[in-house]
C-alpha cells in the first residue's frame, strides 16, 4: 500500500512538473509573440513616407481555366503624403473588363487614402488577433510566421498569415482570404501580397488575388511594380513631356 501511494505521489509530481513546463513554454511563446507584434507595429508606424513618389504598376487579369492574359493594364499611381493618392491609366489591352476591375481597385485605394483609412487595414492588435506559428525563410530572409484572425468582417482585412522579417520587423508577405468579399458576386477572394524596399520606401511590390466569381468561375488579378519614381524624377519627366508637346 505504501509503495502504491509512493508511486502515485511520484506520478503526480511528474505530471505537475510537466504541466508547469508546458505553462512556462506557453508563457514564453506569449511573451515572444507580444514582442514580435509590438515591434511590427513600431516598424509600420515608421513606414509612413514624408515625400511624394510615383509607382508604375502592371495589372493582369486571367479568365477561367485560361493561362493566357485576358487583360493587361499599366497605371501610374501618385502618392502625396499624408492622405492624397491618384492614378492614371497609361495603357490597356485585351478585354475592357480588366480596365474596369483595375479602376475599381485603384478607386478604392484613393478613397481609403483620402479618408485616412490606412489604420483600419494595418497589421496591428486593433485589427487582428495573432498566434505564433514558427519561423520560415522567405526570399532568403528569416521571418516570423504569425497567424492572422481579423477582429471584424471587413474587405480590407485578411484571415491568414503574415511573414515578419526577423531583423527589421517589416511585413514581407501577407496571404489568406479576405474577411469580407467586396461584392455579392464574389464567393471568396484569396490574396497574396508581397512587400520590399524600393529606393528607401517599403511598399507593396506585387499582388495576386484569386476570386471565386459566381456563374463565371475563378478569376485571377495580379499586379507588380514596374518602376518607382521620386517626386523630382516625376517633375522632370512631366517637364520634358510638356516641352516636347510645345515643340510639336
Amino acid at each position: 500500500m505504501r509503495v502504491t501511494t509512493r508511486w502515485l505521489a511520484v506520478g503526480a509530481s511528474i505530471t505537475l512538473f510537466c504541466c508547469f513546463g508546458i505553462a512556462q513554454e506557453t508563457a514564453r511563446e506569449t511573451m515572444a509573440l507580444n514582442s514580435i507584434v509590438e515591434n511590427l507595429e513600431k516598424a509600420q508606424a515608421g513606414l509612413r513616407p514624408q515625400v511624394s513618389y510615383q509607382v508604375i504598376r502592371e495589372y493582369r487579369l486571367f479568365g477561367t481555366n485560361n493561362s493566357s492574359t485576358d487583360s493587361d493594364v499599366v497605371a501610374e499611381v501618385d502618392f502625396r503624403p499624408p492622405t492624397t493618392e491618384d492614378y492614371r491609366i497609361q495603357k490597356s489591352s485585351g478585354s475592357s473588363r480588366g480596365q474596369q476591375v483595375v479602376r475599381r481597385v485603384l478607386d478604392h485605394e484613393v478613397e481609403a487614402a483620402s479618408n485616412g483609412k490606412q489604420a483600419s487595414r494595418a497589421i496591428n492588435r486593433d485589427n487582428y488577433d495573432f498566434n505564433y506559428i514558427g519561423e520560415e525563410i522567405l526570399g532568403g530572409q528569416t521571418c516570423y510566421l504569425l497567424g492572422l484572425k481579423p477582429k471584424r468582417r471587413e474587405k480590407d482585412l485578411v484571415s491568414g498569415q503574415v511573414w515578419v522579417d526577423k531583423h527589421s520587423f517589416f511585413a514581407r508577405q501577407i496571404e489568406g482570404e479576405l474577411a469580407k468579399t467586396p461584392s455579392w458576386w464574389l464567393r471568396k477572394v484569396h490574396v497574396k501580397l508581397t512587400f520590399a524596399d524600393l529606393n528607401g520606401t517599403w511598399m507593396q511590390t506585387s499582388m495576386e488575388a484569386v476570386a471565386d466569381v459566381r456563374i463565371v468561375g475563378p478569376q485571377t488579378l495580379t499586379s507588380s511594380v514596374l518602376d518607382y519614381r521620386s517626386a523630382g524624377e516625376v517633375a522632370s519627366t512631366r517637364a520634358s513631356v510638356r516641352s516636347l508637346n510645345r515643340k510639336q
